[in-house]
């Protein structure tokens, strides 16, 4: 089940770095909030193929899922219930606020990556 692929760790660490950079340096309306959860799934997907041997399907369905499910943690109001609207953290990775921009921009960065495997199996072929 557990496996390494330098490369797909790879690509998860420089995501991650991008993702920092986002947080940091971007303050807009548009690249921070959607740019950065249609990179966060990519991130996750990466992280998940890089420390796994669960198929391109199977990765893709299980981030998205994943990501849904944290976004309807935030549609519940999670961080407040749990009595955490204070830790910075949490706040970050859990959210506080639902948004059905959200899940379209998961919903499309699981889509890039599905686009991106078939073509690089394509390639392989060649």
């Amino acid at each position: 089940m557990f496996k390494v692929n330098a490369g797909y760790l790879g690509l998860a660490l420089l995501l991650f770095c991008i993702e920092v950079i986002i947080a940091m340096f971007m303050h807009d309306k548009f690249i921070r909030p959607l740019g950065g959860d249609f990179l966060i799934v990519i991130l996750l997907y990466c992280l998940l193929r890089g420390t796994t041997t669960l198929d391109v399907p199977a990765a893709a369905i299980s981030v998205l899922i994943f990501a849904c499910l944290i976004e309807f943690a935030q549609f519940l109001q999670l961080v407040k219930w749990l009595g955490l609207e204070n830790n910075l953290v949490a706040r970050s990775v859990i959210g506080t606020s639902f948004s059905w921009a959200d899940i379209i921009a998961y919903t499309l960065g699981i889509l890039f990556v599905v686009v991106i495997e078939k073509r690089a199996v394509r390639l392989r072929k060649i």
